[in-house]
């Protein structure tokens, strides 16, 4: 475990389908071990997705309202249902390979909320977890939405956490397409905006805690675009 070293990138705003396919790009690279364990820390604009196993009739708004909202929707190849992406919410797309950690998909979803519990106790919040349903929760309502894939033990897609997300757009959705509970957002929790890159600071400190990294590299943009995009 002694040496790992984890790639970062602190993207900013990214187009959602721009970043599925760099994840792509990212997850072959990963594969050849031409790079590190990399680390995507974003925001995306107002998007629903749908998994694997996503039942249409949890997105509620129609082709009118979707355009009127400026809403894309994608269909993708991560597990879970239906969620939302936007401004405010932090995404995080861990590119790892999971045999030099532990292979056992059940132990990564914990470990991923593991990271969005510890940051919402630096804020004060007790967070946890739900035994029915994966992500993070505080009492019944859900912080962080969380869905995968895993291909040769390699990790893609990630985590979506609620920092000062306008929670009003999960009503175009059935979240998860989960009736029973509510989302949030730590804004909401804590009743005052937070610094979005504080956040993401505290994301990837426990990140490295949780996975055992002893070395983080960190990237801009332009180096993204140097490393991943055009090499």
């Amino acid at each position: 475990m002694n040496g790992r070293k984890l790639q970062y990138y602190n993207l900013g705003f990214i187009d959602y389908k721009e970043a599925w396919d760099l994840q792509n790009i990212i997850f072959q690279k990963r594969l050849l071990k031409e790079i590190d364990d990399t680390l995507l820390l974003l925001e995306h604009n107002h998007t629903y997705t749908l998994g694997k196993t996503a039942n249409p009739d949890n997105l509620l708004a129609n082709d009118r309202q979707l355009k009127e909202l400026g809403i894309k929707v994608y269909e993708i190849d991560r597990g879970g249902d239906i969620t939302y992406h936007g401004p405010g919410q932090i995404v995080g797309y861990p590119i790892i390979n999971l045999s030099n950690w532990k292979e056992d998909t059940h132990e990564y979803l914990r470990a991923l909320e593991e990271v969005i519990i510890k940051v919402c106790s630096y804020y004060g919040l007790k967070a946890g977890r739900n035994q029915k349903y994966t992500g993070v929760w505080i009492a019944n309502r859900k912080v962080a939405a969380i869905g995968i894939k895993v291909s040769r033990w390699i990790t893609m897609h990630g985590f979506a956490f609620n920092v000062n997300t306008d929670l009003n757009y999960f009503g175009g959705i059935i979240p998860c397409g989960i009736r029973d509970y509510y989302v949030t957002s730590l804004e909401k929790e804590l009743g005052r905006k937070l610094n979005i890159e504080e956040t993401k600071e505290l994301i990837l400190e426990e990140f490295m805690k949780v996975f055992n990294y002893s070395e983080v590299i960190h990237q801009n943009e332009n180096d993204f675009k140097t490393n991943i995009k055009i090499k």
